[in-house]
């Protein structure tokens, strides 16, 4: 088993399944990654379900949060994906509703959406991240460009699953990478592109799970490699010592706690030439589908799918819920 980073959040374990009470799986909504955000929550679902939790579908595009208010629920599961599920809105509305949910709270949420928000976050803390600039209009990305080269990425700021997202190799491609990167209601970033390896780092209940190194045939890591490829290759652990693992997970609980992330999510890199890891974003809420990466992390650390659902929907559970129940798992207590 893989070496893996302890730090000082603690899981709440739960034994029972009738100590979770009555569950709802948020999925679906109505973000650019709905048919994902489907997939994810049924996957779920159906985990849960075989656990024996009382848990049951959500799909907030076909219900109101009205009815969600007076459904008896006791906690949520989040498998909302991209804008209204990972941004922070969700969990604004059910910390109001007083109804515990999974994953990272409204704040968190929100700067981990926010590339650029992120990005300052990053800088400030001097965790290494790509160079960037904020791009309003075809004027900027022209100047960005001027700076950085080509090529380089062009993506919205605040878009998941490499949504709207080009890898622009010359000036003649530019405008059209602009265009469809503020099509999604908001500033673009332009960052510098790393020639090199990309990884990911999955965080459970305070533990950075075995890294994954990800090889596509495609331009870049785009939405088709991650949920429609099956050339996408995986190698998990994906680093080729202790040392190196250790240097991954380090960097990818930093990047967590500085933004506020708690519970669960996946911290994704790019490792240039010179074999230093640079943060790309942090994921509150990563896909859980056959594709995905953080059930292949858990998978190569011992947990099974079922059990990641329900390692998972511990993170709603408080300490007061549980007091006698509470396990910590901080310096590997």
């Amino acid at each position: 088993m893989s070496q893996v980073l302890k730090v000082t959040e603690a899981r709440r374990v739960i034994n029972h399944a009738g100590d979770f009470g009555r569950v709802a799986v948020l999925y679906g909504g109505l973000s650019t990654e709905r048919e994902v955000s489907l997939d994810t929550g049924a996957a779920v679902l159906g985990a849960l379900q075989a656990r024996g939790v009382d848990a049951h579908g959500w799909d907030p595009a076909e219900r109101t949060i009205d009815e969600l208010a007076n459904a008896s629920f006791d906690r949520v599961w989040i498998a909302l994906h991209g804008t209204g599920g990972e941004d922070g809105a969700i969990q604004g509305a059910l910390q109001w509703l007083g109804l515990p949910y999974t994953g990272s709270g409204v704040m968190a949420s929100a700067l981990a959406m926010d590339k650029i928000r992120s990005k300052r976050v990053f800088d400030a803390a001097a965790i290494p991240t790509p160079d960037y600039a904020i791009v309003r209009n075809r004027a900027h990305a022209v100047l960005a460009a001027e700076e950085f080269g080509y090529p380089l990425i062009l993506k919205p700021a605040c878009q998941g699953s490499s949504v709207g997202m080009t890898k622009v190799f010359d000036p003649d491609d530019l405008n059209a990478a602009v265009d469809l990167a503020l099509g999604f209601d908001g500033d673009a970033i332009v960052e510098t592109c790393i020639i090199g390896d990309e990884f990911t780092v999955a965080v459970l209940q305070g533990e950075a799970l075995p890294s994954i190194r990800i090889e596509t045939p495609r331009v870049f890591y785009d939405y088709r490699a991650k949920y429609e490829s099956d050339r996408t290759s995986y190698h998990c652990p994906g680093t080729r010592s202790d040392d190196e693992e250790s240097q991954y997970a380090t960097l990818a609980m930093a990047a967590f706690g500085e933004l506020g992330c708690s519970g669960w999510g996946r911290v994704d890199f790019m490792t240039g030439g010179d074999g230093r890891p640079l943060v790309l974003e942090v994921n509150t809420v990563p896909g859980m589908t056959s594709h995905s990466l953080v059930p292949m992390a858990a998978k190569q650390h011992g947990i099974d799918f079922e059990d990641l659902c329900w390692r998972i929907l511990e993170t709603s559970v408080a300490d007061s819920d549980v007091a006698d129940d509470v396990r910590g798992v901080a310096h590997g207590a």
